[in-house]
């Protein structure tokens, strides 16, 4: 990064210290226009960008004569520096109708969850208990049928069982009666029932936290373990959560065969649930980092923002 903005910093000066010489010239400005266009390229910041600008300065403001020529010079200075730093702008503003986009999203998704969930609880059920008032009229009619009566019965009360527990890991009422953490270790139990995977839920968070970013967070530790599960050939995993002054900060830790196999499919692609975490933690402004851990598996970790 040193050698790049060294560089920059020279061509800078350069394209600076032509335009001075004729402030009338277009072309100066057009200079400045892609020379920050090539900052934001090579991932420089705005900060850097005011490092490069500040080090040009002094080579273009040492030759002036009077107060006049300073105002006109110092005039000039700014009007290649806005230029310069327009390409930041206008990646703030695409990044923040982006985020707005991906918020709508993400509320559309919970949307869809809401009514699947409702399906799942009370549409389903409801036809459920319908088979099992057609069963118990078979039975009747039909005596002798009631050893296999019995055994379809055993089957509809797992199926009943298992849209129960898909319905609350949609949309679970714990979640909206009583907070995050008791959401988590429910989802957290359900997993280790169902899949085998032992999951530890560690949570330091005090209350105070927007329902939208309780029920992101919620999604996207769910999206993780079902990762761990698929991919990771994992035994345990840890779901660690906590608030830092204006962020949160939650990480999903496995103990799996490692980063590539965690969050890739098997031809290579990047997985769904992993595509849906930076979709949702995008939507809040957040971060998303993937890093092997010391144990040779995956540590999935996210930074929410909250509002001040």
């Amino acid at each position: 990064m040193s050698d790049r903005l060294d560089t920059l910093t020279r061509d800078y000066a350069v394209a600076l210290g032509e335009y001075l010489a004729d402030p009338a010239e277009e072309a100066g400005l057009e200079r400045a226009y892609e020379l920050g266009r090539r900052a934001l390229g090579e991932g420089l910041g705005v900060l850097e960008m005011a490092t490069l600008h500040s080090r040009a300065l002094p080579g273009t403001l040492a030759s002036m004569r009077d107060d006049a020529e300073r105002t006109k010079r110092l005039e000039a200075v700014e009007r290649f520096f806005v230029e310069a730093s327009s390409p930041f702008e206008m990646a703030f503003l695409s990044f923040r109708e982006a985020n707005v986009v991906l918020h709508r999203l993400n509320d559309v998704l919970e949307g869809q969850a809401r009514r699947i969930a409702h399906a799942l609880h009370d549409e389903a059920a409801q036809l459920l208990a319908s088979v099992h008032l057609a069963l118990a009229e078979i039975g009747v009619r039909f005596p002798d049928a009631a050893k296999s009566m019995n055994d379809v019965r055993g089957l509809l009360e797992q199926i009943e069982d298992r849209l129960r527990n898909l319905s609350h890991e949609l949309r679970p009422p714990i979640l909206e009666d009583l907070g995050l953490i008791p959401a988590l270790e429910f989802l957290a139990d359900s997993v280790s029932k169902r899949w085998g995977l032992a999951v530890t839920v560690n949570a330091a968070i005090d209350g105070g936290v927007p329902a939208t970013v309780e029920t992101t967070l919620y999604r996207i530790i769910h999206e993780a373990l079902i990762n761990v599960v698929r991919h990771a050939k994992a035994t345990h995993a840890d779901v660690d959560l906590r608030r830092e002054a204006h962020r949160i900060i939650c990480s999903v830790r496995d103990n799996g065969i490692g980063l590539d196999a965690t969050v890739t499919g098997k031809k290579g692609r990047q997985g769904l649930g992993l595509v849906e975490i930076q979709e949702r933690t995008a939507a809040l402004g957040g971060v998303l980092r993937l890093v092997p851990n010391a144990d040779r598996g995956t540590d999935l970790s996210v930074e929410i923002p909250l509002e001040r």
